[in-house]
């Protein structure tokens, strides 16, 4: 069986069936949150950006929160294959002490930045006139505004509770904010129309961007100020934007999402609410590219890598099975490469096996 699957909404579809599938029709690559999930899709990283877009004349913007937010400033390096390989090293091997502060967590990201991008990353990031980073930042305004772990639990259930009856509620409760690579006219458009914010990247802020595109509340200390933005609490862009429920413009191209669920979580709010599905207009011009099921059942402990792995293996058993797992994620880059050459991926391609609404 193959160890990928392909799945892209109706208009995708159509345009692929006209037009063929090449790079040329993408203007659109998404990141979604998942922490070490990540992993499961390192080997399509390793190719789409080194290989597969290496030669496009047009503008590509590369969105992501949170571990996406990480990919995307990999993506758009001078070479991106050694930023995703440093990324994907730092992060696999990265231990903590027995019972890790929040301080600790958070050095040890700051640490894994300054790996993943320097100073030459940071100009290199900025100065991309084809590939176009947009990271996705949560500002806090209600409980979770603080760091006292108590009104942060206090904020996260507020939050959870707000969202059960409507998406739209987070809106009382935090502001997206977007930080962008300059020179870029990209906008959000939201079903739900929670708040959106912009602001460039600069070689002043992009460390701290990305630190708060990741920090996951009580987890990981939150960001107070980020340069250009206004001063406040900016936490994980995945509260808002787990998986997206999002459609992008001004550019018409197709959305490129490697994906390691067939099914998307709009918000970090709604991973236990069975009903709260995403809108039909967020997906009809996406692909997504995910691991197969058979391919997952082959990793070792027949699953992807994900946090809870801190938890319930000792340092060595955990690292060495992530790293097997990046190891084993080359197939399906291999597969992919070959299959897009001979042309079978289009008669791979599935509808999208998810409800909408």
């Amino acid at each position: 069986m193959a160890p990928l699957e392909i799945y892209a909404g109706k208009k995708a579809r159509e345009t692929i069936m006209k037009n063929g599938f090449s790079p040329e029709l993408f203007s659109y690559f998404l990141g979604a949150s998942g922490g070490p999930k990540w992993f499961s899709l390192a080997g399509l990283d390793r190719v789409l950006f080194p290989e597969w877009f290496a030669n496009v004349n047009h503008q590509i913007h590369v969105v992501g929160s949170s571990a996406g937010a990480f990919r995307a400033i990999c993506a758009v390096q001078d070479d991106p294959l050694a930023a995703i390989n440093r990324l994907a090293t730092s992060y696999s091997t990265t231990t903590y002490s027995e019972k890790p502060t929040p301080r600790e967590i958070t050095a040890k990201a700051e640490d894994l930045l300054l790996e993943m991008v320097n100073d030459i990353g940071k100009q290199e990031v900025l100065t991309n006139s084809r590939f176009k980073a947009h990271l996705i930042v949560a500002k806090c305004l209600g409980a979770t505004r603080f760091e006292s772990k108590f009104r942060q639990l206090s904020g996260l259930a507020m939050s959870a509770a707000a969202n059960a009856f409507s998406r739209k509620n987070l809106s009382r409760l935090y502001t997206r904010y977007v930080f962008s690579t300059p020179n870029t006219d990209f906008v959000i458009n939201d079903p739900y129309h929670i708040p959106t914010k912009y602001h460039d990247l600069t070689q002043g802020n992009i460390h701290n961007a990305l630190l708060a595109s990741g920090s996951i509340p009580i987890v990981i200390e939150g960001i107070p100020q980020i340069e250009g933005a206004p001063e406040g609490m900016y936490r994980d862009g995945g509260i808002v934007d787990y998986h997206f429920d999002l459609s992008f413009g001004p550019d018409e191209g197709l959305v490129l999402y490697p994906h390691f669920y067939e099914k998307p979580i709009p918000g970090w709010f709604d991973k236990g609410l069975k009903g709260r599905v995403p809108h039909q207009s967020s997906y009809d011009n996406v692909v997504m590219l995910v691991p197969s099921s058979s391919f997952v059942a082959n990793l070792p402990y027949s699953k992807i890598p994900d946090r809870k792995d801190f938890e319930v293996l000792d340092a060595d058993t955990r690292i060495k099975y992530w790293q097997t797992v990046l190891q084993e994620t080359d197939r399906l880059g291999e597969y992919f490469m070959r299959a897009v050459s001979d042309g079978t991926l289009v008669d791979a391609i599935k509808p999208l096996p998810f409800k909408m609404i």
